[in-house]
């Protein structure tokens, strides 16, 4: 049987960079399921490669509920010893979002693999077994495991439910996070649609950022970003069951301008611009394209003049601009992007990832209970907490 200092479970960016880290000091074999590593990371950022986000590290951290969890980690593994690492040019986009310039996610990748030249790596190993003194599948010992196995999303990538049971370590809840949302409405008519710089709010959360129709619902950084404030509010866990969802969000299609406002705006053009057709006016509010669906939902007519627009009809136009309403049914949950819940951190030293429960058994990445919102955020989690639980192994 064949013994390693440390074998990783999972070849993703979280164990790939554990594999990078504990492989200069340690003999490392990285088990991957898959026939190539870093099926995940190819798909991040539309195929671009989000690899990071570029704010300093005490601003980054109030991104995230665990923040006092990934404070060492961030520290140990900042973004300029992660960028360094690459012979590539990177750039910084909307919200401090770092990509590598070629727009390539495989680029990434390449410039990992690069940097396992003394790892072993093991592909189409799927793990099934691991006894108490660190057997795997009956086949390879290690003196310590670094469990990166990923969390429930994107099952075609070598994520799965039955990860978790491989070590007897406390689970939370698990849930989708950072998903597109199911609407009752066929939106059909307007899939494809985008309407910029909106805010998205469910009970008490707002999100301000853009929202995507498609074809079953809505999708785009601002409902990605609400997404995870419902599935966090949401009675469920996907060890046990699917969820069961039937809510509203409202959209503020109009933030800049209060109702008031708008109340305000409508009397003196309504006035001024009579001949006006409403559709033609709402063009200052709203995109073309989703201009009729809106006028078609609050059942107005979009020829009709400014002049002949009614008391009423004023209300209920300003009422829906500020709030208008999708009903959720579902998470589109083939796409949701990371898994909130996992690994319970209440058992993981965040100075060094190990358990606290198995003394050489360490965990990275989103394996553990740990999230944050799109812009490159839990790629950032992925790669320090896989750096630091690296070479932790590899000294202890």
């Amino acid at each position: 049987m064949e013994k390693f200092d440390i074998a990783i479970i999972g070849g993703g960016p979280a164990g790939i960079m554990a594999a990078i880290a504990a492989s200069r000091t340690s003999r490392v074999i990285l088990l991957e399921k898959n026939p190539s590593l870093g099926c995940k990371l190819l798909l991040t950022g539309g195929g671009r490669c989000n690899i990071t986000n570029g704010k300093p590290i005490k601003q980054l951290l109030t991104f995230f509920n665990n923040k006092n969890f990934l404070k060492h980690s961030f520290y140990t593994f900042t973004n300029e010893d992660l960028l360094s690492l690459f012979d590539l040019d990177f750039i910084s986009e909307e919200d401090d979002r770092i990509f590598p310039k070629s727009g390539k996610s495989s680029d990434i990748l390449k410039g990992l693999n690069d940097l396992l030249e003394d790892v072993s790596i093991c592909y189409n190993f799927e793990v099934k077994s691991i006894s108490d003194d660190f057997v795997i599948n009956d086949k390879l010992k290690a003196d310590k495991i670094i469990i990166a196995t990923g969390g429930v999303t994107y099952p075609k990538t070598g994520s799965g439910i039955y990860n978790y049971s491989l070590t007897s370590q406390p689970i939370t809840d698990i849930r989708y996070g950072l998903s597109p949302l199911v609407t009752k409405k066929d939106l059909s008519d307007i899939a494809g649609v985008t309407i910029r710089d909106v805010v998205i709010s469910y009970k008490k959360s707002k999100v301000r950022g853009d929202v995507l129709f498609s074809h079953v619902g809505l999708t785009g950084p601002g409902i990605i970003n609400i997404s995870n404030e419902i599935s966090e509010s949401i009675s469920y866990n996907l060890l046990e069951s699917q969820p069961d969802i039937d809510l509203e969000i409202a959209i503020d299609l109009c933030p800049e301008l209060s109702r008031d406002d708008l109340k305000f705006k409508f009397t003196n053009d309504f006035q001024k611009k009579g001949k006006t057709r409403l559709k033609n006016y709402l063009k200052l509010f709203l995109t073309n394209s989703f201009t009729d669906f809106f006028l078609d939902e609050i059942n107005l007519d979009g020829n009709l003049e400014l002049s002949r627009v009614n008391k009423k009809s004023k209300n209920r136009l300003v009422e829906n601009l500020k709030r208008f309403t999708f009903e959720i049914t579902d998470f589109n949950s083939n796409l949701a992007k990371v898994t909130i819940g996992g690994i319970d951190l209440t058992h993981v030293n965040p100075r060094t990832m190990e358990s606290t429960l198995t003394p050489g058994l360490y965990f990275a990445g989103e394996v553990l209970n740990l999230h944050g919102p799109t812009g490159g955020y839990n790629l950032k989690i992925a790669f320090s907490t896989g750096y630091l639980a690296g070479i932790s192994a590899s000294e202890k």
